[in-house]
């Protein structure tokens, strides 16, 4: 690539991290490359092999989503066998400055950066755009963030809304929790909002209705429903899709998050069409004397496979990060 003054983003899974470039004063990714995780020993060989990838000797700084808590210097990788020390790899590599924030937060930063064509209305209304924006998403656990706006941007929420308690509302989601209870002692919203939460479902609603769950991946739960080869399997989706829709809800009223929900992650976009005809939206309004303040607020799918380098690069010259 030409000279310019680049710095280094990245958004870093179990599975596979993504990096790429920004110039000095943009937040648009360039020379995107996805890497396996597993074929490299550990960050600095992925972040040199990046670089001589696109062909860039160095960058003048460094901001890195991972996929774990963040705390002081020291980052350990949830589901990756990667660990380093931030200011190790700063000097390692010259940077002026590295930044390394939690994955959902970069999300939540990306957001406001997500082309409208990229954005799918679920329901609600026109909002406020001066208040909150709830950010969340099922994946490999249930992410939760926020963004408050301020004069010249957005303060991002690092939260884990997550591990909230599970909050059954009829006979079926009380046998629901009953069961998982058994299995997990407490059960928070992540223990049915994510890829192993919706198998975790699949199974309980296989106990209550006493028939067979022969479908052992959420990946083929998913299938089945959207196939319409697998009753039960269709009717777990929907339960999940609800219960989202109510955990969503909850999070509104809690944040005041006027500003719209933003729907993130790799599952929603998988089964869109199912979703938006899904009883999500019945599960977000169903707030009671809330209702109206529910209809108010738009719900979005976040369709943008990269908002989490949009959020890394946002991160990087914003000082609330």
């Amino acid at each position: 690539m030409t000279a310019a003054h680049y710095s280094l983003v990245g958004d870093i899974g179990g599975t596979n991290a993504r990096f790429a470039l920004v110039e000095r004063g943009s937040v648009q990714p360039r020379a995107i490359e996805i890497l396996p995780c597993g074929e490299y020993n550990n960050l600095e060989n992925a972040v040199r092999d990046y670089l001589t990838r696109v062909g860039v000797s160095e960058v003048d700084g460094a901001c890195l989503a991972v996929a774990s808590p963040v705390r002081g210097t020291q980052v350990r990788m949830t589901n990756n066998h990667w660990r380093f020390d931030t200011e190790e790899i700063r000097k390692e590599f010259g940077w002026a400055a590295f930044k390394v924030i939690n994955d959902f937060t970069a999300m939540a930063l990306g957001v406001p950066h997500v082309a409208d064509d990229q954005l799918v209305h679920v329901c609600g209304g026109p909002g406020d755009s001066r208040r909150p924006r709830l950010v969340m998403g099922p994946g490999t656990g249930l992410g939760v963030s926020g963004l408050v706006p301020i004069q010249q941007g957005w303060v991002p929420l690092m939260t884990e809304g997550g591990h909230v308690d599970f909050a059954p509302t009829d006979d079926t989601e009380m046998a629901v929790l009953r069961i998982l209870k058994a299995r997990f002692g407490r059960v928070s919203v992540e223990r049915i909002l994510c890829g192993q939460g919706l198998l975790n479902l699949y199974q309980a609603h296989a106990e209550i209705q006493g028939v067979a769950a022969p479908l052992d991946g959420p990946e083929k739960i998913t299938s089945a429903a959207l196939d319409n080869t697998d009753t039960l399997a269709r009717h777990t989706l929907r339960h999940f899709c609800e219960l989202l829709g109510r955990v969503a809800g909850n999070g509104v009223l809690t944040l005041g998050s006027t500003g719209g929900v933003y729907l993130c992650g790799g599952i929603l976009p998988r089964i869109l069409d199912f979703f938006l005809e899904s009883p999500f939206s019945s599960g977000f309004e169903d707030k009671g004397r809330m209702r109206p303040l529910l209809e108010f607020t738009p719900v979005y799918v976040v369709m943008e496979p990269y908002t989490g380098l949009l959020g890394a690069a946002e991160a990087l010259g914003n000082p609330e990060v």
